[in-house]
């Protein structure tokens, strides 16, 4: 699928799947359609499944944007006190479109949570409320941190909500990072399973290889020793270090996430020749969250002056992270968007881009994340390779299994937008915009209302409940309309109806 097929569909106000390998441009996809939400006024929500992947585009973590926090379940009486918060309640009230990036870091069951607090609280029994879901990710990559052994059991597509809201897949298949025919056919291997000694070869043919002309980042698997690489590179630098200290504002507890997730540090330290990283994306001043380059010198005003691979000189100046609700800015932080550069975990570097990189995956602990680091680099000739272990080039079988099936529903759904008419995508396109902005029962009631009339769904049965359920069944009505006079699901009717042995 292209770019622009899984735009229409999204346009179109299908939940949707977005996916494809590293480079393929699923977040330049959903940025575009970002811009494209808030220029018709149609409420959006930006959230990933880390801190991190949340900053690149100026979101939140979908844990702290849900009111979940770090619960793994909550209890009836604990999802109706959320729903009872008027910061919670008023943020789903105004979304019509929420987004979750990086899903395959999400735990299934904490997807299957947000979407019971968005039902409570949009009080409505459609999935997720009836807002429309954005997913967007890919299971090749790193998975869900879990103390368990085989964290595959926790990938979102095994949850409950994701079977509920008939998704749509759309699987990105061009692929921008790597122009190199080489390492995409060793990046492909290791996606499909198929690493043999051609891949391998390729591989031990950048081990300790020299990258001529170039100043590389190194990717370590383990922060201890990202921190101590960089630290002693920095001190062997001559010069009076120069200090930048992160300017922040807004709500405290939110301040505290964005500068936890942030890649530029609060207290960031350089001197002239330190190797750098742009942590954030300005196209304009021609920098990527990972272009790499040299601090040369520092301007009249301090700011420090660097020269990229590519040769451009650019002033970084301090650049700022918000999180925004609706047109309301809650908190920011602002920092020179760099960091230094000479050593990066793997964790962190996902989703970036890097002409070259050192990379040791001899101590690699999951499925997944050689793919990640390997994945990173534009081309062969930019690896510089330390080291291996057998986990490194090895994916979950799980979504090497899935992954079929993924392409497959993709090109069925290409299929059917292709023979679209102009009129017909516009058609669909514009249907949405309306019934995004059409006046339902969440404006139509105020928020106290809606829990009023739908918490019912989340109580337990009484007796009286009982013989009122077995005198309406026996009356005739079927199980939506009893769903609909009990303001309960469907699916909770029928568990009732065969309880009462009534089916």
């Amino acid at each position: 699928m292209t770019q622009e097929d899984a735009l229409n569909i999204l346009k179109m106000g299908h939940n949707v799947f977005l996916t494809g390998q590293a480079g393929s441009g699923k977040t330049h996809v959903l940025n575009r359609y970002i811009e494209y939400l808030k220029r018709h006024n149609i409420g959006v929500a930006i959230t990933a499944s880390t801190g991190i992947a949340a900053t690149h585009m100026d979101g939140m973590t979908i844990h702290s944007w849900s009111g979940i926090g770090i619960k793994d379940a909550m209890t009836n009486d604990e999802l109706r006190a959320l729903c009872k918060k008027s910061r919670i309640s008023k943020r789903f009230q105004k979304t019509k479109v929420l987004i979750i990036d990086e899903i395959s870091m999400l735990h299934s069951y904490r997807l299957n949570l947000v979407e019971s607090v968005a039902r409570m609280t949009k009080g409505s029994f459609e999935p997720f409320g009836g807002m429309q879901i954005i997913l967007s990710g890919d299971f090749f990559q790193l998975p869900p941190v879990s103390k368990d052994t085989d964290s595959s059991v926790y990938l979102a597509f095994k949850s409950a909500a994701w079977k509920a809201m008939n998704v749509r897949i759309c699987y990105l298949e061009t692929q921008y990072r790597q122009n190199d025919k080489i390492y995409s056919s060793v990046l492909n291997a290791i996606r499909s399973n198929a690493v043999n000694q051609e891949t391998l070869k390729a591989l031990r043919a950048r081990y300790r290889a020299a990258v001529p002309g170039r100043e590389i980042t190194r990717l370590y698997t383990h922060n201890a020793d990202v921190d101590t690489i960089n630290n002693i590179e920095l001190s062997k630098l001559s010069g009076e270090p120069k200090h930048f200290f992160m300017q922040s504002r807004g709500v405290a507890k939110l301040v505290a996430e964005l500068k936890r997730n942030c890649l530029a540090p609060e207290n960031l330290v350089l001197k002239k020749g330190a190797v750098v990283m742009f942590v954030k994306n300005n196209f304009e001043r021609e920098y990527v969250n990972g272009t790499l380059g040299t601090v040369v010198k520092f301007d009249e005003n301090d700011n420090p002056v660097v020269r990229t691979k590519k040769g451009n000189i650019i002033t970084a100046l301090p650049e700022s992270w918000k999180l925004e609700e609706g047109d309301k800015v809650i908190a920011r932080i602002s920092q020179v968007p760099l960091r230094l550069a000479w050593a990066i975990t793997v964790h962190k570097s996902q989703g970036m881009s890097l002409d070259a990189a050192e990379v040791d995956l001899s101590k690699s602990f999951e499925p997944g994340m050689g793919y990640v680091a390997l994945s990173r680099i534009r081309s062969l000739q930019g690896l510089r390779l330390m080291g291996l272990n057998e986990m490194a080039l090895t994916v979950h079988p799980e979504a090497f299994s899935i992954d079929k099936q993924f392409i497959d529903l993709s090109r069925k759904e290409t299929q059917a937008v292709k023979i679209l008419s102009f009129s017909e995508l516009n058609g669909a396109h514009n249907a949405f915009i309306r019934k995004s902005k059409s006046g339902d029962f969440v404006k139509t009631y105020s928020a106290a209302n809606i829990r009023k009339t739908y918490m019912k769904a989340y109580e337990k049965w009484t007796e009286k409940d009982d013989l009122l359920l077995k005198t309406e069944f026996r009356a005739g009505k079927n199980t939506r309309e009893l769903a609909a006079f009990f303001k309960r699901k469907v699916g909770a009717i029928r568990s009732r109806l065969k309880k009462l042995n009534l089916q």
